[in-house]
């Protein structure tokens, strides 16, 4: 079985239910360029094992993910050609291209792309989250069939108000909360806890925090004791509905979008500068605690 650096991947009961768990607890499950790829190739491969019927993804710690990582040792380790670590990613998949190219190509690979084949895998997925979900959070949870989540996890997509972009790539935020309380999330910033999350229908369960992994695990179990073939129907059925409205469209334009916006600041700052500053009005990153 593949060594991962940052993840764990360990199959259940006989090999019919995977669970991948994030493992940078010290950085709150924060994604690295290594975690992301790491990630992409433990969900192919539970694909490819037809054995696996269920896909759990779990975060190590007290925090599901914070988001991509804005800046930790490791980040700058994977990306230094000197480091052991140097991940070779970073001569390829348009990191060698310059500007709006350059952050294109990259974040349509890794951001996007990767997210989006998440969602479409052919196993019924369940995120099992707890603490924070914030900002690229979203997107690895919103890539499941199914959120579960402990009593007292928050969810939030600050990018807007800390970097000043318009939400992160994987923009399937008016298809989860709703398009008003998009615009309200994203405009302030503010969080929303599991219950309201819940009422949308965005989170499937909430269980005591106690209980999350024992309780995810009993739905896995559930699922996957289904005939897996009708379980893929019954999610290309509704997935396929989603597209014939628009879904997977809208998410193309979205992205788009979010290159322009980078863009935009990078011709206010310079390259390498994509991103707001404090005196544009944008508040520090750092994890959202309210």
């Amino acid at each position: 079985m593949t060594e991962y650096r940052f993840i764990t991947y360990e199959l259940l009961d006989e090999g019919t239910i995977a669970r991948i768990t994030l493992d940078r607890a010290g950085y709150r499950n924060a994604q690295n360029r290594t975690l992301l790829v790491e990630l992409d190739h433990a969900f192919l491969a539970a694909e490819a094992d037809d054995t696996v019927r269920v896909v759990i993804l779990a975060g190590a710690g007290e925090v599901f993910s914070a988001g991509h990582d804005m800046g930790t040792p490791e980040r700058a380790s994977e990306r230094d050609p000197d480091s052991e670590h140097f991940h070779p990613t970073f001569t390829t998949h348009g990191a060698t291209k310059r500007s709006a190219e350059k952050k294109t190509v990259e974040e349509w690979h890794f951001f996007y792309q990767n997210a989006w084949r998440w969602r479409n895998l052919r196993k019924i997925t369940i995120a099992q989250v707890q603490g924070a979900v914030l900002a690229a959070g979203l997107t690895l949870a919103w890539s499941c069939d199914l959120i579960v989540g402990a009593e007292g996890t928050k969810f939030a997509d600050p990018v807007a108000v800390r970097l000043g972009m318009c939400g992160v790539e994987y923009f399937a935020h008016p298809w989860e909360f709703g398009p008003r309380k998009a615009k309200e999330l994203l405009l302030l910033g503010d969080t929303i806890d599991v219950e309201e999350a819940h009422r949308l229908g965005m989170v499937s369960r909430v269980f005591p925090a106690d209980e999350l992994e024992e309780k995810t695990l009993e739905m896995a179990r559930r699922i996957a004791e289904r005939p897996s073939f009708t379980s893929l129907m019954i999610k290309e059925s509704v997935n396929q509905t989603l597209e014939n409205q628009g879904f997977y469209n809208a998410l193309q334009s979205a992205f788009n979008l979010h290159q322009l916006n980078h863009a935009h600041w990078a011709e206010i700052h310079g390259e390498g500068g994509d991103r707001a500053t404090a005196e544009d009005g944008a508040r520090p990153w750092k994890l959202t605690r309210d």
